[in-house]
């Protein structure tokens, strides 16, 4: 259907319709439990279907209040571990075991579990009047075997209507006390028009938080149909949502340190249910396809601004590399380990738990702080995920070149460069530098990302069996030579993009060259020796201005003047949180007792 004037009704229309072609059931409000916040027809029908024998064994316990017992019992469940919990590991009553959903099985091998798979039951219901308090109604909820899975609202620009009154909506008319609304209970909310979609997993009246999920700031034409047509025709598609429900949903526990009553500081955590944006489940995607079709030994680069969420990306895309098959009659991984390398020192603990919260099996996930000698070890025994720091990356290139019979995917964490005891050195050599010596005077200090790259260039002739996936945000130009893609002018670029301009669009990072103020600083060259050579004129004033940059005087003025304006107009900001982050071209010009004052 082509959208020429169509109604808001013709827009709920064209989704359920598209739906209900795709496999889903067309559900009846009637069959609805307000109180259960379940249709128990469709859980009943999927057990019976899938687990008779269970079912026979709880019916001789129940007798006629079987479906009744067991709906209250599921309901029980969900109000205490969550939806997701629930659909991923089932309940227990009175002896009996019951799974909720069956995932995709990774490769063919099992045809059991395939055809459990297929016999899972998604229904759509519309307008949907959810509350026993009032008459409000939802435009579409998506259930999956009787358990919410998602709700939308609905809106058409053509109609006068748009995404922001779906939005207020949201934040207005639905009351998160309400049982379909409670957290963990309904997994994502969906406010969608026809030209941009945007989400939440948390409702919280005004304090709701709404993420864009979009291809970019804003979604392309679709010379057929609706801008957000991807959101029916593959998102919420059977085999998408059960791919999302397996692998990438999850609840991520945050902490912060705040004072207490006493006036101590204390931790304080909080829950947050993770739902990829669509860069991200587009990425990983790509990826894991891509790895499939062109097996072992490549690289791809993944260019993520600030801002998207790259710690959730890794996790998503180590996990699902883990159990990675060719096709579906493969009987072999295509890689025997995942080893993600992170720039931090201490290792990322979001990372670590975002990963083992996938595990099927203890012990999957293996973080290495420790020696070297346990990230061999690692190594040499094939575990499937290894995560270690990139200071033990020499480590990393010669053991998985010693095991040459087998397959890894290293999955590197941007490098930042590092701060060593080498930059003391090449500040003293710049600081002591005169224009006789100018090629010796621009240094630039070699970082750790360098040393990886050098690594990886001096071994790849030898490295078949290793796929590498870099992400970084502003990859240098031997970064793109390395793991970039040669697009059709011969220039190397990244696999997948999420820019620095969509970041800043999308209010996930500051421009930080939106509001800034110049420091304008003028210095005077007096000559004192006749015989004095000459010099090219640019490479000259670039080292005298640098030389001047680099004097205690300018450091301190600068540093006082950059500390004022923080104090006065930033500390405050964000509730008391505000942050002021140093931008300089390099780290010489950066005084060491500045950068700790800061």
């Amino acid at each position: 259907m082509t959208p020429e004037h169509p109604t808001e009704k013709r827009f709920e229309d064209h989704i359920e319709e598209h739906l209900l072609a795709s496999g889903y059931r067309k559900g009846l409000e009637a069959n609805y439990e307000k109180g259960l916040c379940l249709v128990p027809s469709e859980m009943i029908a999927f057990i019976e279907a899938t687990q008779p024998q269970e079912y026979e064994k709880l019916q001789k316990q129940y007798g006629e209040q079987t479906a009744a017992n067991l709906c209250e019992r599921l309901e029980k469940e969900i109000a205490k571990r969550g939806t997701l919990d629930v659909l991923r590991k089932g309940i227990k009553d009175r002896g009996c075991s019951f799974r909720l959903s069956y995932f995709k099985p990774v490769s063919g091998l099992n045809p059991v579990h395939l055809a459990l798979y297929q016999k899972n039951r998604f229904t759509v219901v519309r307008q949907l009047h959810y509350s026993s308090q009032n008459n409000n109604s939802l435009d579409l909820v998506i259930f999956l075997n009787g358990l919410p899975l998602i709700t939308c609202e609905l809106k058409n620009s053509l109609t006068g209507q748009f995404v922001e009154e779906a939005i207020k909506q949201y934040k207005k008319d639905r009351d998160p006390k309400e049982p379909l609304f409670r957290f963990k209970r309904c997994l994502v909310h969906f406010a969608v028009s026809n030209e941009k979609v945007f989400m939440t997993t948390r409702l919280d009246r005004d304090k709701t938080f709404f993420l864009p999920f979009n291809k970019d700031t804003e979604n392309p034409v679709n010379p057929s149909g609706f801008r957000t047509h991807y959101l029916w025709e593959d998102i919420l598609q059977p085999d998408t949502l059960l791919d999302l429900l397996e692998n990438y949903l999850h609840v991520q526990v945050n902490s912060e340190k705040v004072y207490g009553p006493s006036g101590q500081l204390e931790e304080k955590t909080s829950e947050v249910l993770i739902f990829p944006r669509y860069h991200q489940l587009d990425v990983v995607r790509k990826l894991l396809a891509k790895a499939k079709a062109e097996g072992v030994g490549e690289r791809y680069l993944i260019q993520h601004s600030a801002g998207t969420g790259k710690s959730n990306s890794i996790a998503w895309l180590s996990h699902q590399l883990a159990s990675l098959y060719r096709d579906a009659e493969a009987q072999e991984r295509l890689f025997d380990s995942i080893i993600v390398v992170t720039d931090r020192r201490v290792l990322d603990r979001q990372l670590q738990n975002t990963i083992k919260q996938f595990e099927q099996t203890t012990g999957v996930v293996i973080p290495i702080e420790t020696n070297s000698a346990a990230l061999r070890e690692a190594i040499e025994q094939g575990k499937d995920v290894i995560i270690t720091t990139l200071q033990k990356f020499g480590v990393i290139a010669k053991s998985t070149a010693d095991q040459a019979g087998k397959r890894f995917a290293v999955i590197i964490d941007e490098a930042h460069s590092s701060q060593s005891g080498e930059s003391a050195k090449h500040m003293n050599q710049t600081l002591a530098a005169d224009l006789e010596h100018a090629e010796e005077a621009d240094i630039v200090e070699k970082t750790l990302e360098d040393t990886i790259l050098e690594e990886i260039r001096l071994r790849s002739k030898h490295q078949q069996n290793i796929s590498y996936f870099a992400f970084t945000a502003t990859p240098k130009p031997k970064t793109l030579e390395l793991f970039g893609r040669k697009n059709a002018d011969g220039k190397p670029v990244a696999f997948h993009i999420y820019s620095m301009r969509q970041a800043i669009e999308e209010e996930f990072i500051l421009d930080v060259l939106r509001n800034y103020t110049t420091f304008k600083r003028y210095f005077k060259l007096m000559k004192r020796v006749e015989s004095d050579k000459e010099y090219e004129r640019k490479k000259a004033i670039r080292l005298l201005t640098s030389y001047v940059d680099l004097q205690p005087h300018a450091i301190e003025m600068k540093t006082r003047l950059m500390l004022d304006h923080f104090v006065d107009h930033t500390a405050n900001a964000i509730q008391g949180r505000g942050r002021a982050m140093v931008v300089t071209r390099s780290r010489l010009i950066v005084d060491p007792n500045f950068r700790t004052i800061v």
